[in-house]
């Protein structure tokens, strides 16, 4: 990081990541586009980071992915920043909780302690983590006797990497024509690619970083697997929300490139026509 970057992101003292982001960003005289350009990921999501709206992205693990491409593009500590961003999403879960609680913003009197707070975070963390465990044991499609991973460094490691692949091999802009790949996050997971009507284009169990594209000129792609959660979604090179995230099972859903712009809800006129 330069001296003049290095002063502006310690101006001040509490910036939070986005902050921090951002300030790199400026300091070195660029705007969003040109970050988007250089990573591969779209302005909207950038802008968000900047703001320190880290719920509002695909996933957990797509934020701290996400940012950390953004620290090594504006040349700063990309651990540190995903340091911040998993501590800004906890207090982010944190609060929620205690809304969910029943807790009135600005009423002192009804603010829980810091103690019972941060209690109340890990017992909804733990209740949720037994839920996805038992849903993923008793309605999982094919996934087999291992236990589910966590979302962690782990996994985020391998959106990391994904990201880093996608955007060397990136051919263009979104596009309802634009070319499909589903990369496995994990290992052993389970899932079947076909043609409305049954055609089968591949049916197994893939590793931990292997792809998959759908074929040229193929007829209304269809998925069905158990980890819908455990798969990164490419168009073109760009990444695309995944179908879940969550382990439930999906069968029989449409997955061309425009089928999966559309559940994206990304307006038409940000696609280009096909030539």
């Amino acid at each position: 990081m330069s001296d003049e970057q290095e002063s502006a992101v310690q101006e001040l003292p509490l910036m939070g990541a986005g902050d921090k982001l951002r300030a790199a960003r400026e300091a070195m005289g660029v705007d969003i586009e040109h970050i988007s350009a250089q990573t591969r990921i779209p302005n909207r999501h950038l802008e968000a980071i900047e703001k320190g709206k880290f719920d509002s992205l695909p996933s957990r693990t797509y934020a701290i992915g996400f940012a950390r491409s953004f620290a090594r593009e504006v040349g700063l500590d990309d651990v540190e920043i995903a340091d911040e961003v998993r501590v800004e999403l906890a207090d982010m879960q944190s609060h929620r909780a205690v809304m969910a609680a029943g807790m009135e913003p600005g009423d002192s009197a009804k603010l829980p302690s810091a103690g019972l707070a941060w209690f109340g975070a890990f017992a909804a963390l733990l209740l949720a983590a037994g839920v996805v465990a038992f849903v993923s044991t008793y309605f999982g499609a094919g996934t087999g006797p291992g236990p589910l991973i966590a979302e962690g460094n782990a996994a985020e490691a391998e959106v990391d990497a994904a990201l880093a692949e996608n955007s060397a091999g990136a051919t263009g802009p979104l596009s309802s024509a634009g070319q499909v790949v589903f990369t496995a996050l994990e290992d052993g997971i389970w899932v079947r690619f076909y043609e409305d009507g049954g055609e089968r284009l591949l049916e197994k169990q893939m590793s931990s970083g292997e792809s998959f594209e759908l074929p040229a000129g193929v007829t209304e792609p269809r998925i069905n697997t158990g980890r819908p959660d455990a798969f990164a979604i490419t168009i073109n090179g760009q990444a695309v929300p995944k179908l879940s995230d969550e382990p439930v099972t999906l069968g029989d859903t449409p997955i061309s490139a425009a089928a999966l712009l559309a559940r994206a809800d990304v307006p038409d006129s940000a696609i280009p026509a096909p030539n």
